[in-house]
């Protein structure tokens, strides 16, 4: 049997299963509820794959399901549809309402959060004798610096967030994927001693090349988009806009996260242009369709992630190095914010410096493009230090999605009482 389709019905069947059982019983946030729910599910797989060791294509089965290719399926799967689905409806007078924000956040302090976390994790691994080198930990930074777009409009938009505090982290976790990338390569060529160019050079190739691709391919495709009366043929389009400047950009060096961006927020504001020239587009079953292929993607993406979760238990000192990997996170997020917002100028929704700090600190959800850049970072570091790259970034997604997550609504509720005090 094609273990690829077996594979598909078992994550289909986790994914209807779980996704029941919590609307009718646990009630959790739907992504929230799979990934905590999948963990207890690999780990019931870790048992039955070691007591059924060697007996044939159950044991292969689940070996597989344990060790997913989430990098594969992320960053050459599915990563262009879930960010144009996520982009593709932004309030486009808000971002440029917002548009100072939302750079020193994707930019800035992804660059300072990163520093910051490699910095602190350097030193913590000299103090525990690990053999961590500056380059590493600031490739282990770059990893988990960029806040995850999907968790964000899938997770915090439940929780009724003020209009423009909710549309900046939506708009920094959508902008900061190629930023994190663009670090992840530069440091990255420090580790291998590989010649992979100044950050300025890398940060212009990795997004202005990715922007110049997402405009080009969006402006030839909208012409067909526009002028056809066909609603599949609308759909197929921007399904054709979408992979195409994310195969480019991959062809070329670009970053096809960005690029994905691009046309989403360029198909936002192409239709409404036409509403605007009176010649309103009819798209109901393309905000469908895109509607459910993101609920569909983020849920198979979290169902992986919680099953994968597992490889956390193969980190040496597991504990130790996990609450470090968590706790230095914490710390490089909310340094990275707090520099970061000295140049941000007034906020939206009355919120004062403080407040603003403490809000995207325990909203900065962690997600796939995490895990699958410390999955990408293998053969570049020993096997010792790989593992302990996974199971950190592991650790930070897991705390972040379920811990931050899961109290995030009761976080705001208290952030948010001292904002209406004015306090």
């Amino acid at each position: 049997m094609d273990t690829f389709l077996l594979n598909t019905v078992i994550l289909l069947a986790l994914v209807v299963v779980l996704g029941f059982f919590n609307e009718k019983v646990t009630k959790f946030t739907h992504e929230i509820a799979l990934m905590l729910f999948t963990v207890i599910v690999g780990g019931m797989l870790l048992v039955a794959s070691a007591v059924l060791r060697g007996t044939g294509t159950a044991s292969q089965v689940l070996e597989e399901l344990q060790f997913f290719n989430l990098e594969g399926f992320l960053m050459e799967g599915v990563l262009c549809f879930m960010l144009f689905a996520g982009s593709c409806h932004m309030r486009l007078l808000d971002f440029k309402k917002y548009a100072r924000a939302i750079s020193l956040l994707a930019v800035g302090a992804t660059f300072l959060g990163a520093v910051f976390y490699g910095l602190i994790f350097y030193g913590a691994g000299k103090l525990l004798g690990l053999s961590f080198t500056l380059p590493v930990c600031l490739m282990f930074g770059s990893i988990v610096a960029p806040t995850d777009p999907i968790a964000a409009t899938s997770i915090l938009k439940r929780f009724h967030l003020p209009d423009g505090i909710s549309f900046i982290i939506e708009g920094e976790s959508l902008l900061n994927d190629g930023m994190g990338v663009a670090l992840f390569i530069f440091f990255s060529g420090m580790v291998t001693a590989e010649e992979s160019g100044g950050f300025i050079a890398v940060m212009a190739k990795e997004i202005l090349g990715a922007m110049v691709v997402g405009i080009v391919v969006t402006f030839l495709c909208f012409a067909i988009f526009s002028r056809t009366k066909d609603e599949s043929r609308q759909i197929f389009t921007s399904l054709l806009a979408v992979s195409m400047s994310y195969v480019l950009c991959e062809c070329f060096g670009f970053s096809g996260a960005i690029a994905s961006v691009v046309c989403g927020v360029l198909f936002s504001a192409l239709r409404n242009y036409s509403e605007y020239k009176g010649k309103p587009l009819d798209l109901r079953q393309f905000d469908i369709f895109w509607g459910i292929l993101d609920t569909l993607l983020n849920s198979v993406l979290y169902v992986m992630l919680g099953i994968s979760f597992i490889r956390i238990l193969q980190m040496p000192h597991v504990l130790v190095l996990s609450l470090l990997a968590i706790a230095a996170n914490l710390v490089a997020r909310s340094g990275s914010l707090g520099a970061a917002s000295i140049f941000i100028g007034p906020l939206p929704d009355g919120y004062n410096k403080p407040q603003f700090i403490k809000l995207l600190t325990w909203g900065g959800l962690r997600g796939g493009l995490s895990v699958a850049l410390a999955m990408s970072a293998q053969g570049m570091v020993s096997d010792e230090i790989h593992l302990i790259i996974l199971g950190g970034t592991y650790a930070i997604v897991f705390f972040t999605t379920i811990v931050q997550g899961m109290t995030m609504h009761r976080v705001y509720e208290r952030i948010q009482s001292t904002v209406v005090k004015g306090e």
